[in-house]
């Protein structure tokens, strides 16, 4: 079962009270978690456009050789 994501203020307020308890025992602040990545799928439709168009242009290519033949 995936865990239920917590609001941005519930992590704000957990983060807050870590750090007030950190503030009286004398902890050493913990190490942030690792930023999730984002998927870029701009790049990947920028990608898929590119693709489509080298296929054009070699499909036009070809048929310039094969008139050029006749």
């Amino acid at each position: 079962m995936a865990a239920k994501k917590k609001s941005v203020l519930a992590q704000r307020v957990n983060e807050l009270e870590e750090a007030v308890t950190r503030m009286f025992t004398g902890e050493a602040p913990a190490p942030k978690p690792a930023k999730h990545r984002k998927t870029k799928r701009k790049a990947k439709k920028a990608k898929k456009a590119a693709r489509k168009v080298v296929r054009k242009v070699k499909k036009a290519v070809r048929k310039a050789k094969r008139k050029s033949r006749r």
